[in-house]
Parts: C-alpha cells; structure tokens; sequence
C-alpha cells in the first residue's frame, strides 16, 4: 500500500477522532480505513490506538507515528509541481485553538477577526477550556496558554506578559478591613483560581519576592466568576489588569495592598512543531506576536 497514503488517513483518523469520522472525510469504505490502520500498525510493529466506544485515543507508539506522518505529509507537500512553485501560497485550512474563557473572550476577538477577514480560506476552531489540553490527543494546532510553569518538554512561543492586580469593593474593605500587609489577607475572604492548586498569592516589592497563605470560601476555576463575586463585595480577588481596568477606573473596584505588584504572568503559543507548521498556522502565530505586544495586558 501507498505509505504516504496512509499515512494521511492516520492522520485523519486521529483528527476526525473516529474511524467513521475518517471514512467519511475522505470519502473511503470504513473497511478501507480499518486496512490502512491496520497496515500502519504493521509497519510501526505496534498498536497506535486504543479504541473504545467512547473515544479513540492515541497509544505512546502512536503520538510517535502521528508526528512522522504529519511530518511525511508535510514534506510531501513541499514536492510542488513546476506549475505550484509559481503560484503564491495563500494560507488555508482550519487551526484548532485551545485556550480559556478569559483568552476566548477578552484577548482573541480583535485579532481573530481581523485575521479571518485578511485570510477568508483559513478556519478558526476554538476550544474554550480552563483544563491544560493534549495536542495531540484532543487534535489541537495551537494552545494559547497563561502560566509560569510551562512543562519544558512543550513547544512554546513566547507572546507576551499578562499583569494581575488584586482587588476588592471599597464596601468590603470597608466592612472587613483594609490589609497593609500580604499577611493581613489571612483574616480576610479570598477568591480563589483553583487551576493554580495552591492557595498561595505571590507578590514582588523592592525587588523581592513576597508569599502569602490565603483562604476563602469561594474558588472557580474561571476568573470572571471570581470577579462577578468579587464585585457583589464576596471577597478579594486576584484578577488580570486587561480584565478590570474599567472597573479600576470607574471605582466599581479598588486595588488592594498597592505596594505589593502580584506576581505576572507569561502568554505563550504552545505547538506540537516548529518545522512543519501549516503555512496558515505559522502566520497566525506571527499575527499574534505584535498584537499581544501591544496589549495591555
């Protein structure tokens, strides 16, 4: 069997997520995918997925082939004919992004549509979740992710910074006392961001780092539900400077301990491949770079 060829339906298998899902997209027999599978896995001299009713997952064998068939592809598709080394590449196809609510919402909707508009061949298939994502396991081209413990096996472009500030209502303050110190928050109510799985707040002043135990009766693992409390005077909240400016400036919020700057954040492009990127990928990413730049986040 034609090796390139199948390695495009395993390729497809893992995207489509299903066999059946394969079969259709590439308008082939069921029973012609299950013998490319099937050739594959003699090939490699290994199983490359797990299948269940539910979900086909990918074996460790599996991840492997999957990055050598997207590699393959790629390649192949640099062989151009005398006839494509004439004609300009036009980025095209879809990009599955994974990223969070606060991203999807309050970063991405500017320059996502400013880059559909300048690319109407390309697709944006965003995944909103705040659960760190497989890429290749969930079929994903590009997480955009907010951290500073990125896992130094992945792939990552650095974007930019994201600041935060803690904040509360002057009516909660006023009610529950104002803090002076990173250690006055122990007697306070704070909100806490699950994800981080620590109740730990970290601060910077004169140059050194500053930690602080903090406890509340309220945590989510989104931010805006913590803000949406916070401004019903809940608690305290740790919260991005990009998300509460407004209400910083309105004084529907009030900054808390300003002489403690809260830790900030890294943004960064996390991707399975540096070398073979779809060309629609790669100029997203550069259309990212300058925008986060200039964000003030």
């Amino acid at each position: 069997m034609d090796r390139i060829k199948a390695a495009e339906v395993f390729v497809c298998i893992v995207e489509q997520g299903s066999l059946v899902g394969a079969a259709q997209a590439l308008d082939m027999s069921r029973s012609m995918v299950t013998r490319y599978l099937a050739e594959m896995e003699q090939w490699a001299n290994a199983q490359l997925v797990h299948r269940s009713t539910r979900k086909l997952t990918l074996t460790v064998a599996g991840e492997k082939a999957f990055s050598h068939c997207r590699s393959l592809l790629d390649l192949a598709k640099e062989v151009a004919t005398p006839v494509e080394q004439n004609l300009v590449a036009v980025p095209e196809g879809t990009i599955r992004i994974s990223c969070s609510q606060f991203i999807a919402e309050d970063l991405l909707p500017e320059v996502v549509n400013a880059f559909l508009d300048d690319y109407p061949r390309v697709r944006i298939d965003l995944h909103v979740s705040n659960q760190v994502t497989h890429l290749v396991e969930d079929r994903i081209d590009l997480a955009i992710r907010i951290t500073n413990e990125l896992d130094p096996n992945l792939i990552a472009r650095p974007l930019g910074v994201c600041r935060s500030v803690l904040c509360a209502t002057e009516g909660y303050l006023k009610d529950h006392g104002y803090p002076v110190y990173p250690d006055d928050l122990a007697s306070l109510n704070c909100l806490i961001y699950s994800n981080f799985g620590k109740s730990l707040w970290h601060f910077i002043k004169d140059e050194q780092p500053v930690v602080a135990a903090v406890s509340g009766n309220y945590s989510a693992n989104e931010s805006s539900l913590l803000l949406h409390s916070a401004l019903n005077s809940r608690g305290i909240s740790l919260q991005p400077l990009y998300a509460v400016q407004a209400l910083l400036d309105e004084r529907k919020l009030v900054i808390v301990l300003p002489n403690y700057q809260p830790v900030s954040l890294g943004i960064y492009a996390v991707y399975r491949s540096r070398k073979h990127q779809s060309l629609a990928l790669r100029t997203f990413i550069d259309r990212l770079v300058p925008y986060f730049e200039q964000a003030e986040t």
